[in-house]
């Protein structure tokens, strides 16, 4: 496993396995948030990673989504500790086994039903937990969400792009996005926001991804 500081306040903990998988640590006040829990075989070197750090105790875990590379391991780390695990309220019902994904036939239970408990909201849009707003941005699936750390001008964005070696923005990967014209305006959430820094589970990270948005809007978009 490798573990990058992206920022003072934010950690990205990666494995290799065909491609990139990735979570992040955040640092808080009071302790420590993970953002994704990756599959079920980082779940052990996620808490030595985590342990190492040494920022403070796991409060909670977030999920940008409950694809399975996104939520295998919350079993794992959550052995022995009563730590809450929160996810939009569109995407539970998937995580949960209630329904299939879109693209899916078949429901799967990712995470034990009732664990789960939905992002906290406000009459304008969700709130803010911890350092972190998180911000709608479906498409790659139903629920899928985003993390803003505004304090540090980064932007966790799950599956909602993929990107090159040279830091060029790449749509979500096809087969496990139900619809990608959604997903590719999702992504506009870069032009709104205009972090410094776009941090992806599954590529590099990009600076200044709002710079790029028009031009991938229009590559692909249109595909």
């Amino acid at each position: 496993m490798r573990v990058t500081r992206i920022t003072p306040h934010v950690y990205k903990i990666s494995i290799w396995i065909g491609l990139p998988i990735s979570v992040w640590a955040v640092k808080e006040n009071d302790g420590m948030m993970l953002v994704d829990a990756g599959i079920g075989q980082m779940g052990k070197g996620i808490l030595k990673e985590i342990e190492q750090l040494d920022i403070g105790p796991l409060k909670r875990i977030v999920l940008t989504h409950g694809h399975p590379d996104h939520v295998g391991a919350i079993e794992r780390i959550r052995s022995g500790r009563d730590v809450p695990v929160y996810a939009h309220p569109l995407e539970i019902p998937y995580i949960e086994g209630e329904l299939p994904f879109p693209d899916r036939k078949k429901a799967s239970v990712l995470v034990h039903p009732g664990l789960t408990q939905p992002l906290p909201d406000s009459e304008d849009g969700l709130s803010k937990i911890g350092g972190l707003k998180p911000f709608l941005t479906p498409g790659h699936s139903p629920g899928h969400t985003v993390f803003y750390h505004v304090e540090d001008d980064v932007l966790l964005g799950g599956d909602l792009f993929t990107s090159t070696r040279r830091g060029k923005l790449k749509r979500p990967i096809p087969l496990f996005t139900y619809n990608m014209p959604l997903a590719v305006a999702s992504g506009s959430v870069v032009k709104y926001l205009k972090p410094e820094i776009l941090s992806l589970c599954h590529g590099t990270d990009i600076r200044q991804p709002s710079l790029q948005y028009d031009a991938y809007a229009g590559k692909w978009g249109k595909m």
